[in-house]
Formats: C-alpha cells, sequence, structure tokens
C-alpha cells in the first residue's frame, strides 16, 4: 500500500470517531490526585483522540496521557510514545529548562503516566508524544507555576 493511501486511511479512520474525556482517578502508587492547569488534547482537523493532563498528589507531579475508548476500541493504530514533565523558569519562558519523570509507552497502551515528579515548586507543564501511524503529535498543557 502506499504510504499516502496508508495515511488517507488513517486520517479517515480517526476522523470517523468522536469521543468524551476520560477521568483520572489516581497515579500509580500514589492514589487520589487532582488535575492542575487545563486539559490538553491530541487530534487535528477538529477530532480529537486523546487528552494530556497534568497532576498533583502525593508531593509529587504527574503527566498523564489517555487515548479515548472509541479510538482504542476502533482499532485505530497508535502509540503514546512519551510522557514527561516539563520545568519552566516562567510562564513566559520560550523553552523549557528540564525534562523529568519520562515514561515510554507501547503499541496501543490506552492510558500512561509519568514517574511522579518533586516539582511541585517549579512551574511545569505536561508533555506527550503520541504517534497516530502517520503523524507524531507533541502536545503539552498549560505552565502552572
Amino acid at each position: 500500500m502506499k504510504r499516502s493511501a496508508l495515511i488517507a486511511a488513517g486520517a479517515v479512520l480517526l476522523g470517523l470517531i468522536t469521543a468524551t474525556n476520560a477521568v483520572a482517578e489516581s497515579a500509580p502508587g500514589c492514589g487520589p490526585v487532582t488535575q492542575i492547569g487545563s486539559t490538553a488534547y491530541v487530534g487535528d482537523h477538529g477530532q480529537r483522540w486523546a487528552s494530556v493532563k497534568q497532576f498533583k498528589g502525593c508531593g509529587k507531579n504527574w503527566a498523564y496521557v489517555y487515548t479515548w475508548s472509541s479510538v482504542h476500541d476502533g482499532g485505530a493504530p497508535y502509540t503514546p510514545e512519551l510522557v514527561l514533565i516539563e520545568q519552566w523558569n516562567s510562564k513566559d519562558a520560550r523553552e523549557p529548562y528540564g525534562r523529568v519523570g519520562l515514561r515510554e509507552g507501547r503499541y496501543r497502551q490506552q492510558e500512561l503516566w509519568s514517574g511522579g515528579t518533586s516539582t511541585l515548586s517549579d512551574c511545569t507543564s505536561a508533555y506527550v508524544e503520541w504517534n497516530s501511524g502517520a503523524t507524531t503529535y507533541r502536545v503539552r498543557t498549560d505552565i502552572r507555576c
């Protein structure tokens, strides 16, 4: 199959999918956590396939990506390649100065948490790289200080 046909097929499959957010309840080894900042989304052309959030709990920050059930159950090819916490000097900084808590995902892994990071006193964002099989999307939440 030609690459362009594969990309088009993936876009059609993902474009037909609509979904709602899932609610994360607890980080691994931590228990209940509280979302900080806004939710960011993986998607394209008005479609959303996954949500990206930042949480605090157990004295740590956590980054989280959840691929919506309609995408996962529909058999779409995807990989949450990585999730991590970015550290920033301020909300107005142009680039993060640090990246911590890196966790790598597996093919069609629906839920992926970063490692817990001791960055609650830093400005932070959650960062995710999510691969649709045709494109890698790089998504971050807003910076929280």
